[in-house]
């Protein structure tokens, strides 16, 4: 999705929170968000649901944390983007995780 694409190698390839994770709060905040005049108990139901897709993601991957997930791969040299490459890292964890992220959020709605 457009509105995502930033979110990539763990938001502008810093390697920091998962994209895949990242996307499905949004998809969360979108769902149980609060929203002008309504009161914080949207907010409260927001984080709580969000807590707990993180948990399961981290009880499934370890962490939520791109440089963690990916190991020695480091997005911000070329030679880091090249391994990610070489090593097939997209499909073998990035597709894994946003397949993970869909399924818990799913389970979390």
């Amino acid at each position: 999705m457009k509105i995502a694409c930033g979110f990539g190698a763990g938001m502008v390839r810093r390697q920091e929170i998962c994209g895949a994770v990242a996307g499905r709060i949004l998809v969360l905040g979108l769902k149980y968000g609060r929203g002008e005049g309504q009161d914080r108990a949207a907010t409260e139901e927001t984080c709580a649901k969000t807590q707990e897709l993180m948990r399961c993601f981290e009880v499934r991957h370890g962490t939520c944390n791109c440089c963690q997930l990916l190991g020695e791969c480091d997005f911000s040299t070329e030679e880091g983007r090249n391994l990610f490459k070489e090593k097939d890292l997209l499909n073998r964890i990035c597709k894994l995780c946003g397949k993970n992220c869909q399924t818990l959020g799913i389970m979390i709605f």
